[in-house]
């Protein structure tokens, strides 16, 4: 079991699977929409990590079913019926206290602008949001909520955040338990060494498109309006 040490250790998946392993994991993902609290904990990063260690995570928590394939199954599943269930209440609590959320002040936990990127994001692409917001960091937070907000039709909300988390905890932590396979395999590389540059690069990946998006959405505020 492992042991924290510095606020550093929050953004570090190995850290929750050492400290408490599958049910920390599926605790996790449901608080990053269910809670509300998915702007810094490691969700893309901790779902890869945790297709590495896939094994060793079902083995410790329920016992192994003796196959790589079924074990990341069950770990996959896990995560997906978390992810919905936050996403769920995310959409309750949108459609319950919604507008009062835009006059709620910032706090540690709460942050106004990731509601209007939010926002911006499920105007932009409509019920597709829903699915495409599971691959985007704090956007996936609050999407949720958004959809509440707009009282977005219960059963399409449902099947779309459904398909969006299948989507996103089976590619994600095939991804990871079979890529570790595959460099072990042909190259002798276990990715278990490099987790600090995996991690890195999965983080880069799921930011760039957030951060070009708000940079030349900053740039088109700038511009002057043409008819003046």
């Amino acid at each position: 079991m492992g042991h924290f040490e510095s606020w550093k250790d929050l953004l570090n998946p190995e850290f929750y699977i050492q400290m408490g392993g599958f049910w920390l994991i599926l605790f996790i993902v449901f608080a990053e929409t269910g809670l509300f609290i998915g702007f810094f904990l490691p969700g893309d990063s901790l779902l890869f990590v945790s297709g590495i260690y896939a094994v060793e995570i079902i083995e410790e928590a329920i016992g192994s079913t003796g196959s790589d394939f079924w074990d990341t199954t069950i770990l996959a599943t896990g995560v997906a019926i978390a992810a919905v269930i936050g996403n769920e209440i995310g959409y309750w609590f949108g459609l319950k206290t919604g507008p009062a959320l835009y006059k709620k002040e910032d706090t540690f936990l709460f942050k106004k602008k990731y509601l209007f990127q939010a926002h911006d994001f499920f105007e932009q692409h409509g019920a597709l949001a829903v699915i495409m917001a599971r691959f985007l960091p704090v956007v996936r937070t609050f999407t949720p909520i958004v959809a509440g907000i707009v009282k977005m039709n219960k059963t399409r909300f449902l099947i779309d955040n459904i398909i969006g988390a299948f989507l996103w905890s089976f590619s994600l932590i095939f991804a990871g338990h079979y890529l570790d396979k595959f460099f072990i395999d042909q190259f002798g590389i276990d990715l278990k060494s490099h987790l600090e540059l995996i991690i890195l690069i999965i983080v880069l990946i799921t930011t760039v498109p957030l951060v070009t998006k708000f940079f030349f959405r900053k740039k088109e505020d700038q511009l002057p309006n043409a008819g003046e």
